[in-house]
């Protein structure tokens, strides 16, 4: 009959030869990457792996003391740094299964006619309590790696996505946490000038002592004692004594220190105040091809309350380059640990002033990351360059 529902059959569903669910497995496990990216990915999980412990263990051998029995003592420091990582709990069942795995006691049970014995394995139960170890690592890590995504995100809200419009000036950023989360924090903004009649504007680079979730939360305490500073009609020494003392209340005294590179440029001018409190020294490039350094300031952000910032100014021309970056760019180490180095910097800056600011920087964190090669980023980059134009 026409118009009658026709049961449409299904599709045979082919099946899967074994080969295609090997492979299809394999690709799930390591997400497509090739034998030599996964190589180079447990390199670097291994360096850091062994940074983290390496630093509760000295691995130099004092005077006198025979290879043999040195290497046996730093074996034990590893072993001990590994272990207190644990909770006590997860290091009580990492030694029992260390116990089962490695010596195997015999266990068993005889009837009293001796013809019936039964006896275990304990090498199956101690990789049994190795792996109930390994899944609460896991989830350990997954609640942590969820709790620093959040963090990062919130991180990510302090920070500019793009630099405002900055009259005669061109101006990028890039920055690159070594963790989820990170110390480093940079920002260009208006404020009005302390005269109050003009507008200038705040060049700010920050880098606090340390790196992940401490450094992440002092970042944000300097970003918001900055803010809310800027917004008040002091100048700009009188800023950064205001910062400096805050700082001192939340360093732990001074061993949260951060040093900082905070400028005002007013565009009327072409004017450039500034201060460098301990921070890397900034590259201004001229137009002829000069190099100069940003120096005049003082010491790190909270380490003495009482001290004094020098400022200077410059003036800006048009062709010259300004280049602000913290440590972990030119400190960024390569396989045979060599530095990358100022020198390397200047040379890429030397090469692109005839590119635009976003190209140049681009340029400058695809050079580090052929110098750096597979070797772990030890550090937080941020690099910030302006063109004036």
């Amino acid at each position: 009959m026409s118009g009658a529902y026709q049961p449409v059959a299904p599709e045979p569903v082919q099946k899967q030869d074994f080969s295609t669910k090997v492979n299809l497995f394999w690709r799930r496990v390591t997400d497509g990457l090739e034998l030599n990216q996964l190589w180079s990915q447990f390199q670097m999980d291994a360096r850091s792996s062994y940074r983290l412990y390496s630093r509760e263990v000295a691995v130099s051998r004092p005077e006198g003391v025979r290879h043999g029995k040195h290497w046996v003592e730093v074996s034990k420091q590893f072993f001990w740094a590994i272990l207190e990582k644990l909770s006590p709990a997860r290091r009580v069942l990492l030694l029992l299964a260390l116990l089962m795995v490695i010596f195997n006691p015999a266990l068993g049970w005889q009837d009293k006619e001796g013809s019936h014995f039964i006896s275990f394995d304990l090498r199956f139960y101690g990789g049994l309590i190795l792996f109930i170890l390994l899944v609460l690592e896991v989830a350990d890590r997954v609640v942590m790696k969820r709790d620093l995504q959040i963090a990062r995100e919130i991180q990510m809200w302090l920070l500019p996505v793009n630099a405002p419009p900055v009259p005669g000036l061109e101006i990028a950023f890039a920055t690159r946490p070594a963790n989820t989360v990170a110390g480093d924090y940079y920002d260009v903004f208006p404020r009005k000038a302390s005269d109050a009649t003009t507008k200038s504007y705040v060049f700010a680079v920050a880098d606090v002592a340390g790196k992940s979730i401490p450094a992440a939360l002092l970042m944000a305490t300097f970003q918001a004692s900055l803010k809310t500073l800027a917004a008040t009609p002091i100048s700009l020494g009188e800023l950064v004594d205001s910062i400096n003392h805050y700082a001192c209340c939340n360093s732990q005294g001074g061993l949260r220190f951060t040093t900082a590179f905070l400028g005002e440029y007013r565009p009327e001018t072409r004017a450039l105040t500034f201060i460098n409190a301990g921070h890397n020294t900034p590259i201004l490039r001229r137009k002829s091809g000069v190099i100069e350094r940003l120096e005049a300031g003082g010491l790190p952000l909270g380490i003495v309350a009482e001290t004094s910032y020098e400022s200077a100014t410059v003036t800006l021309e048009e062709g010259d380059w300004l280049v602000i970056f913290t440590d972990g760019v030119v400190e960024a180490a390569d396989p045979h640990d060599e530095e990358y180095g100022e020198t390397r910097l200047i040379s890429v800056l030397q090469g692109g002033t005839d590119l635009p600011p976003v190209k140049l920087l681009s340029r400058i964190m695809v050079d580090l990351d052929i110098f750096a090669g597979n070797t772990p980023q030890h550090d937080d980059m941020t690099c910030v360059v302006v063109k004036v134009s």
